[in-house]
């Protein structure tokens, strides 16, 4: 019996010991699909519920670290809604490869027609109008750029003018689909003249910019982090939201604030709406209403997002 008990203790330690390397490894990426239950069960990369869950939605993929308590609330309050699929992965990625065409993930085809769409730019929801999937959207919370570094600053790091020195190993978000760099990282870098200097004009993912300068995350600026936890970066450019998310789970990571209107404070803002094509529109507009509920903004704040308006709150044609 001893012996029995022994063999399972280390079967279990074994196989919790293979999931957190399995998610070291992959960045934060088993966090992309999940489905939330009333019973308080999450699974997690279960693509068939985007084809029946009582909700589905497609967000950006940098409040992966939110959806939990928020999901939980919400369900809380709307207990018939069952099952809540929420994928969180960048919105250009949804759009074109999801949205428009049929996409698949992990080799196994995923919904075309989610409940909801969120994104970080707002001419993704304009194309969907364009093709008659979507009228309405608000605007429901705001995010600003900051710098990740390791925990104490150990290259004495001042700010975003840092970033053209040339003893620094960068790692941040890529041009290709991740909307944090290519909408305002990339902005801010050539408000700074530093653009052709840091990325030295590449536009790839999973790869070197500037050979062992300058790297280009895969599918995440959450892939940041573990960089700079092994040593393989000094610094990169996040959401503030990420600092505080790693700053929170105890991890070895320091941020270092980038005044306005570098941090493009005033203008990063998440759009959401309704997809026509949707099976749960009542679903969908209980959860928009949500979002607009005290409760809802008091989560996503507590995280490091910057709360929306009641105006902005407000659903209005695209």
């Amino acid at each position: 019996m001893k012996t029995s008990l022994k063999l399972l203790f280390v079967a279990l330690t074994m196989g919790l010991a293979g999931q957190a390397i399995a998610e070291a490894k992959d960045a934060g990426h088993g966090k992309d699909y999940r489905t939330f239950h009333t019973n308080g069960e999450v699974e997690y990369g279960s693509v068939e519920d985007s084809y029946t869950a009582d909700l589905v939605m497609y967000l950006a993929g940098n409040q992966f670290m939110v959806m939990q308590e928020l999901i939980t609330d919400f369900q809380k309050k709307n207990p018939d809604i069952e099952s809540v699929y929420v994928e969180t992965i960048p919105p250009g990625q949804i759009l074109k490869g999801q949205l428009l065409k049929q996409g698949e993930i992990d080799g196994q085809q995923t919904a075309m027609n989610p409940d909801i769409f969120a994104s970080v730019n707002i001419g993704h929801l304009k194309k969907l109008n364009s093709m008659s999937l979507m009228d309405e959207y608000a605007i429901y919370i705001h995010n600003k750029l900051e710098l990740m570094i390791a925990a104490g600053n150990p290259k004495g790091i001042k700010g975003p003018e840092d970033l053209g020195r040339d003893d620094l190993v960068q790692s941040h978000p890529n041009p290709l689909t991740e909307g944090i760099f290519k909408f305002y990282g990339s902005e801010m870098l050539k408000d700074l003249g530093l653009h052709e200097k840091i990325t030295g004009g590449a536009e790839c993912k999973s790869c070197w910019a500037v050979e062992g300068k300058t790297w280009f995350t895969s599918r995440h600026h959450r892939e940041t982090p573990d960089r700079i936890e092994k040593g393989e970066a000094d610094v990169g450019i996040v959401w503030t939201t990420e600092v505080v998310h790693a700053k929170a789970e105890g991890r070895p990571i320091d941020g270092v604030a980038i005044p306005a209107p570098l941090n493009k404070i005033d203008k990063v803002n998440y759009a959401i709406g309704n997809m026509k094509n949707g099976r749960n529109a009542e679903n969908a507009a209980r959860y928009l209403s949500y979002l607009a509920s005290d409760e809802a903004q008091a989560i996503y704040e507590s995280y490091g997002f910057i709360r929306a308006t009641s105006e902005e709150l407000s659903l209005k044609p695209l």
